[in-house]
């Protein structure tokens, strides 16, 4: 391929990556769900295919940043990302109707198999945090067969504690209208970032500040009291039974990091693993190219994303060497050949899965 040629197919991938649209799907018992969606999923047997559920304070814009940064852009142009706005959550949304019930974190986490079919997608690799990585981690045990995997950031496995239950009855969720009150500040400030407030990143203030204003003026304060409400009620996550391969993501100085550790000892470490983060609370924040990094790890160990290189290898060598199988599992060997495209390379063999979609779904509307 001459230069001229690998810039045009370089600029159709970038192209193709800024490819966003929304779509509202109805659910049958968790109300609406916005879902923005990067990338074009007309090309999803050619990408990997994430499904990304936000934390709480936040919305689908925290991961949406995330996959813009600089550290992401390889990974993005072979990918398509499915961000979820959990009901009520979507950037100046209206408050919800007095007889809706938001749903438990089980049953949104059932539910999101009707965004899939909606959009006509076979599986996924989840990506979420927090609350998020709660509600991905019970769609996977309730559709294994649509998950390849799942990243898990912070992802708490077990019913909130009595302390948590306590501190979460004295947030004052109002002060001046629907403004969210001090207290109720300050508990997703501590969720969010810990004690150390984003570790030792130079951009603190400036995070914890963005973070606020979107807390104030982004989002529905009403709206959001209700997704927290459904993150304290949670029951217990019995991740143990997980049929599919977890990575579970977590900063040192997380307040959640020694849930997390709890969690990763009593799993199957053959289908899981733990990836700890020095010197980071909040790690989209404080560790993006590390985040990054074992993100594209733990898809090319899925048979995923194997043309990209990883950071300090030249690309022309990673061709050449091992980076796929022939089962999905990633342990054995693929080469490129001469009249594969790196579309084609990155294609994953998934004989592992017994997929089976409605063939009548409903088309996708804009």
């Amino acid at each position: 391929m001459s230069t001229a040629e690998e810039r045009r197919t370089s600029f159709a991938r970038r192209a193709e990556s800024l490819i966003e649209r929304r779509y509202a799907v109805n659910t049958e018992k968790s109300g609406e769900i916005i879902v923005t969606v990067q990338g074009d999923l007309t090309q999803q047997e050619k990408r990997a295919v994430f499904l990304t559920v936000h934390d709480l304070g936040c919305n689908h814009t925290s991961f949406e940043e995330f996959v813009n940064s600089a550290c992401m852009i390889e990974i993005k142009e072979r990918s398509c990302f499915i961000h979820i706005d959990v009901p009520g959550h979507a950037d100046s949304a209206q408050t919800l109707p007095d007889n809706f019930q938001f749903p438990s974190l089980q049953l949104l986490g059932e539910e999101l198999v009707t965004v899939l079919d909606f959009l006509h997608v076979k599986y996924v690799i989840g990506l979420g945090e927090g609350a998020g990585a709660n509600v991905l981690a019970r769609f996977a045990l309730a559709h294994p067969s649509r998950a390849l995997g799942m990243i898990l950031i912070n992802v708490t496995g077990s019913a909130a504690s009595v302390l948590e239950s306590f501190k979460n009855k004295f947030i004052s969720w109002k002060s001046k209208g629907d403004e969210v009150g001090q207290s109720a500040e300050d508990f997703l400030l501590y969720h969010k970032f810990g004690y150390q407030m984003t570790g030792d990143n130079p951009d603190k203030e400036k995070i914890v500040s963005e973070f606020q204003s979107k807390l104030h003026h982004s989002l529905n304060n009403k709206n959001l009291k209700q997704y927290v409400k459904a993150f304290m009620s949670r029951k217990d996550l019995p991740l143990k039974g997980c049929k599919v391969d977890l990575l579970l993501i977590t900063g040192v100085m997380s307040p959640y990091a020694s849930v997390v550790e709890k969690l990763y000892k009593e799993m199957n470490k053959e289908k899981c693993t733990l990836l700890k983060i020095e010197r980071a609370g909040d790690v989209l924040a404080d560790a993006p190219a590390k985040v990054a990094q074992s993100i594209l790890l733990f898809c090319k160990g899925q048979g995923l994303l194997t043309s990209v290189a990883m950071p300090g290898v030249d690309r022309s060598r990673a061709f050449s060497t091992s980076s796929g199988s022939s089962d999905g599992g990633g342990s054995g060997s693929r080469r490129l050949s001469r009249g594969m495209s790196m579309e084609e390379y990155d294609k994953p063999n998934i004989r592992r899965l017994s997929i089976t979609v409605n063939e009548q779904l409903p088309p996708i509307k804009k």
